[in-house]
């Protein structure tokens, strides 16, 4: 039997370091590694990755107008906000974040928080790589860094959910 993708007929295997990675910028700072999206996989129709925060550091207030999001926590501890409702989170901690909802996650512990997660359709990749540098595996990190200049036209591009006013 033939394989009837360029990546296998039943799927395909990604190991630790074969992904694309990401330096990030504050405040998340960390990195992200992109396992799979539709440039390696057989299917179209989601993302996937990990994503290290260093403690203090977060992902700021956010939605996605096209996208749902999934979280499972591997390692770390802090907490999620999903619109206003506020949770504690750590290791085997699942989160779903839908369509238009307003979330965040916060390392306020003190150790690496990592995650694993998941862009339904994809596209997080595209938004790592917009705002990111690019990272090879066992490579130091770099100086904190601010995000790019056009940061409001790529989330408006992505179709991002503004945070609440404040």
């Amino acid at each position: 039997m033939t394989d009837e993708t360029p990546f296998g007929r039943w799927g395909t295997v990604i190991q630790p370091g074969e992904g694309r990675g990401f330096w990030q910028p504050l405040p998340s700072r960390g990195f992200v590694e992109v396992l799979l999206d539709p440039t390696n996989s057989p299917y179209d129709g989601f993302s996937c990755g990990t994503q290290t925060l260093p403690p203090g550091c977060h992902v700021r207030e956010h939605g996605h107008e096209r996208n749902h999001e999934l979280i499972h926590i591997i390692s770390g501890s802090g907490r999620c906000q999903i619109e206003d409702a506020e949770h504690r989170v750590g290791p085997g901690s699942t989160i779903l974040f839908g369509r238009h909802a307003r979330h965040l996650l916060e390392n306020d512990g003190t150790t690496d928080m990592t995650l694993f997660w998941v862009f339904m359709p994809p596209g997080l990749e595209d938004w790592f790589s917009a705002i990111g540098r690019p990272r090879l595996p066992g490579e130091a990190m770099p100086e904190p860094f601010a995000r790019p200049d056009d940061v409001a036209e790529v989330q408006a591009r992505m179709r991002f959910v503004a945070p609440k006013p404040r």
